[in-house]
């Protein structure tokens, strides 16, 4: 039997009018001790308890209940997220019984990505995610539902991968309350420059700027249509089709796909237009303050597992804003991104020895044209992304049955995925994240062009579908457990990064809030990218943790597979790719 005095592996909370039900379990979540406590004091209570203990919190949603810790000057160093690990369990092939979990949908996410019939849009959702409505939050609640996902994993396929993932996503959930409380440093003057040499000065309110008129102007005078406009896609079109530019979309690589004098200033008003309405002077003044940058990350907000932002355009920041990231006196950025990560990632899934001796200690895609399978990077890079993301015909298409023959392995594995999207099954990552099974409508138009009355149009808009989801879990595979090794990288980089002395107050003080003011710390994240604001005087340290953290993700996932996740690394006053 457990005691009062029994140090707690768990403590669940849940709310209860002005006051918090804290429930303390032992490792085997056996309760040990219930007690009230008041709201006002919570975070010194939790700040008591984690000194003492550093147990796991188990939380309805992180993103609830985190914030104000932070803001009260409470580091917690681990949680559960109940919402976040209800998606990744209720969905996961390798739970063999979820029925309770999937009765429980009060704690489905809200505002839930598109389903899979609409896969090849998915990979674009990195900025477009509504905010999950509140999960139940009373101790009964939070309870029961741990128990849930509890008995869930445990009756799993592999409940130590799934283990490993709820851990890495609920990490990301403490990860990204994090980033938002310390902010992005932002030289505001730097961004004003930036905008005044692109766009002209600042316009009064509900004025187009000047440099971008004057585009505008280009634009329909090469198109010989002084008063089309630009900025809308049916006239637009239609004015194209009249001087003989016949495309279907003013996509950019559609475009550039025709010769016509209207083709370049048309993608130079785009980009204009386009840094103008996503982060321009209305952008700056809602979302920048006192020298940062906090946007609202969402962990988990796209179906692979990446995340996405409920505003801010975090994740799509255009590379020549990037100059007015700054870090503050006396502090500097320690930036660091993966090379070829998805590649990498998909040479250690598939065990593809071949593909890893490539891209050991180089830069894989020349790694690649080593091996004789193709002539050039470009072609390597082209021909990997193909493979990955179901490219069949054009030049990628072309070269992928060269990939074939040189990695069979890695290729095996893409296509094996693709034939089980096609045939409509649900494929998983690395730790166990499952794709979405596909739609009624989807499962509908197959039976459908099974039928004897089929039309060829039934049987072509099946095949279509069929090939759509294909590449939907070709690339899931490899993207969702890439966002898996990126999870993996930055729980360890957090722990690294918190065991750095801090600096003295007097050295340099940052504006990252109350926790972070003199330690280094996560700013920023992006996929295969994560920038670190640290004090000048641990730069070295952080830089090491960087470089120290990448390697520990890659043995945590993939044991001793030969193949390192080199990083570019740089310690800099911008964030500027330049």
């Amino acid at each position: 039997m457990t005691g009062i005095g029994d140090a707690p592996a768990w403590i669940v909370l849940g709310r209860a009018a002005s006051r918090v039900e804290a429930v303390l379990l032992d490792a085997q979540a056996r309760e040990i001790e219930r007690t009230a406590v008041d709201a006002a004091a919570l975070a010194a209570w939790i700040a008591e308890r984690e000194a003492a203990h550093a147990p796991r919190w188990v939380w309805s949603d992180a993103a609830a209940w985190y914030p104000a810790l932070l803001s009260a000057g409470v580091r917690v160093s681990r949680c559960h997220d109940l919402r976040l690990a209800h998606a990744v369990i209720r969905d996961a092939a390798s739970v063999t019984d979820a029925a309770a979990l999937r009765s429980a949908t009060e704690w489905d996410r809200a505002g839930a990505v598109a389903e899979a019939s609409a896969a090849p849009a998915l990979f674009e959702l990195d900025d477009t995610f509504a905010p999950p409505a509140g999960p139940p939050d009373d101790a009964s609640a939070v309870l029961a539902e741990f128990a849930r996902q509890r008995d869930a994993v445990d009756g799993s396929a592999d409940p130590g991968r799934l283990r490993l993932l709820l851990a890495a996503e609920s990490a990301g959930a403490l990860v990204a309350a994090e980033m938002r409380a310390a902010g992005l440093p932002w030289d505001a003057a730097v961004h004003e420059e930036q905008l005044e040499a692109a766009l002209g000065p600042r316009p009064p309110s509900g004025a187009v700027p000047v440099k971008l008129a004057a585009a505008a102007t280009v634009v329909r005078d090469a198109l010989g249509d002084p008063t089309v406009s630009i900025d809308s896609q049916p006239k637009l079109l239609r004015a194209l089709h009249r001087v003989g530019v016949q495309v279907e979309t003013t996509g950019k690589w559609e475009l550039l796909r025709h010769s016509h004098p209207a083709i370049e200033p048309l993608l130079e008003y785009k980009r204009l237009a386009r840094l103008y309405a996503a982060n321009g002077w209305a952008w700056l003044d809602e979302w920048v303050a006192d020298g940062r940058f906090r946007p609202v990350l969402v962990p988990a907000g796209v179906v692979t597992g990446r995340w996405a932002s409920t505003g801010g355009g975090a994740l799509q920041v255009p590379r020549q804003l990037r100059s007015a990231v700054r870090a503050d006196p006396g502090w500097v950025l320690v930036v660091a991104d993966v090379a070829q990560l998805e590649p990498r990632v998909l040479a250690a899934m598939a065990r593809d020895t071949a593909l890893a001796d490539a891209a050991r200690g180089r830069d894989l895609y020349e790694g690649v044209v080593d091996s004789g399978a193709v002539s050039t990077r470009a072609e390597a890079k082209g021909a990997l992304l193909g493979a990955m993301y179901g490219a069949t015909t054009g030049a990628s298409g072309q070269l992928v049955p060269r990939l074939r023959r040189t990695f069979p392995k890695a290729m095996a594995l893409v296509d094996d995925a693709a034939r089980v999207g096609e045939d409509g099954g649900v494929v998983s990552t690395w730790l166990g994240r499952s794709s979405p099974a596909p739609s009624t409508e989807w499962r509908e138009e197959q039976s459908r062009a099974t039928e004897a009355d089929a039309t060829e149009a039934d049987e072509a808009r099946a095949r279509r579908r069929a090939r759509d989801l294909g590449r939907f879990t070709r690339n899931f595979v490899v993207q969702g457990t890439a966002a898996e090794w990126a999870l993996a990288w930055m729980a360890d980089l957090r722990g690294r990064l918190w065991a750095i002395d801090p600096v003295d107050e007097s050295d340099a003080a940052s504006r990252s809030g109350v926790v972070f003011s003199r330690r280094p710390h996560l700013a920023f994240f992006l996929h295969d990218e994560v920038i670190v604001h640290a004090p000048a005087a641990r730069a070295e340290e952080a830089a090491a943790a960087v470089q120290g953290a990448a390697a520990a993700a890659a043995r945590l996932l993939f044991g001793d597979f030969p193949l390192d996740f080199p990083l570019d690394l740089r310690i800099t006053d911008s964030a500027d790719k330049a």
